[in-house]
């Protein structure tokens, strides 16, 4: 993946992610953010949090050391359970062994009504029609990919299943990178139109998605302060003496 970001396709696809990443972390609020992955996207720069975390799966070059870096699994993450405000997942998910197992760590680590920012690649692209294609050539003996060949990409709305499953509400999608699969820089200069039609006209065929879903809790009821309650009406004992009395009077009287 770092490779490919090199490419005037990645460079592409870099800045745009850097710049929604800024957009949609800037305004969630909280203690302890963590990214998982990709050190080439910083995705919690523009978050005001104290405690900030890049969690890698392996350990970076010592020239590209970032800093509050950890190297863990993914699917086992060193911190305690409800304990991280924010997540980010830049690409995580479709270069990981286990998707499903990092979801549910995710989940476990999060707060309740704690925030997870999942950004992938579209299969439902131009992008990722190329990248079939060229699956197929390559099949026959000829061809090379287009996209990195890590990894497999999931469905924008595959991934919204998933997390509806795991008790995530799904807040905000959005999609980008409307240009085709070009590998020249210049050729994708001048295609930059269709990123200011994309958005309107066809927008669920963005090269990358963006999801923001919170980790809803059910079950929880919160319990107002003891003076709201209604004050207890007086207890009347008239009724039970008189019942007694006229008892007595019916024993007296036959």
């Amino acid at each position: 993946m770092r490779q490919w970001f090199e490419t005037p396709a990645g460079r592409y696809l870099l800045e745009w992610e850097r710049e929604e990443f800024d957009r949609v972390v800037g305004d969630i609020f909280g203690y302890h953010a963590l990214q998982l992955g990709l050190p080439e996207i910083d995705a919690l720069q523009a978050n005001r949090m104290p405690h900030k975390w890049l969690a890698l799966r392996h350990p970076p070059a010592a020239e590209h050391q970032p800093k509050a870096a950890i190297v863990t699994d993914f699917a086992a993450l060193p911190f305690e359970e409800n304990s991280i405000d924010l997540l980010v997942l830049p690409h995580t998910l479709e270069l990981s062994a286990d998707p499903h197992a990092t979801l549910r760590e995710v989940e476990r680590v999060l707060v309740p009504e704690g925030r997870v920012v999942v950004c992938g690649l579209n299969p439902a692209s131009l992008w990722g029609l190329r990248q079939r294609r060229a699956h197929l050539y390559r099949r026959l003996g000829f061809g090379e990919l287009f996209l990195p060949e890590a990894g497999e990409f999931i469905g924008y709305w595959r991934l919204r299943d998933w997390l509806r499953l795991l008790s995530f509400e799904v807040e905000a999608g959005d999609f980008g990178c409307w240009r085709p699969a070009l590998s020249s820089e210049q050729w994708l200069g001048r295609f930059d139109w269709m990123d200011r039609l994309g958005k309107r006209w066809w927008p669920i065929f963005g090269a990358v998605y963006f999801i923001v879903a919170v980790k809803r809790v059910r079950g929880i009821k919160l319990i107002g302060p003891a003076w709201k309650q209604a004050p207890a009406r007086a207890a009347a004992p008239v009724p039970v003496a008189n019942r007694s009395h006229r008892h007595r009077h019916h024993r007296t009287h036959p």
